[in-house]
């Protein structure tokens, strides 16, 4: 992997109950919530998850986007344009998440293989939606 000075800093994602939101990807998915209370306290627009030191998701109540101008036709794009984000884990983290989503009866699909992504082929993958209907990809790499 080369070194670039370009790097995703975050996705924002269209869901109905902010709170809600990030406790479904801290129990399920295991992501660590970001402004949850400030939020709730009314002192942020939004909360987000930690992804990695470099990477967050951004949940951003739908209610927001009837104030977002620039982006015309935001409050229709909940899950659009949008097909999936992807999740890269270790491979136990891999098995881990897909053990707490069947505890708490979230569907998913069967297991994938050797499916491209930015670091090659990925031995395992699969779907699952979030409450709001995100599509989430997780994936292990080799």
């Amino acid at each position: 992997m080369t070194n670039h000075a370009v790097r995703l800093d975050h996705v924002v994602l269209w869901v109905a109950d902010p709170v809600a939101a990030a406790a479904f990807y801290e129990r399920t998915v295991g992501l660590q919530p970001l402004r949850v209370a400030e939020f709730a306290a009314g002192e942020v627009p939004f909360p987000s998850l930690r992804v990695d030191e470099g990477s967050i998701i951004d949940l951003a109540p739908l209610s927001l986007a009837e104030r977002m101008p620039a982006l015309p036709g935001s409050a229709d794009s909940a899950g659009h344009p949008v097909n999936h984000i992807c999740l890269a884990l270790p491979s136990d983290a891999f098995d881990a998440l897909r053990t707490r989503l069947a505890q708490h009866a979230v569907p998913m699909t069967g297991i994938g293989h050797d499916s491209y992504g930015a670091r090659g082929k990925a031995p395992r993958n699969f779907y699952f939606r979030d409450p709001d209907g995100n599509v989430v990809e997780a994936r292990h790499y080799a």
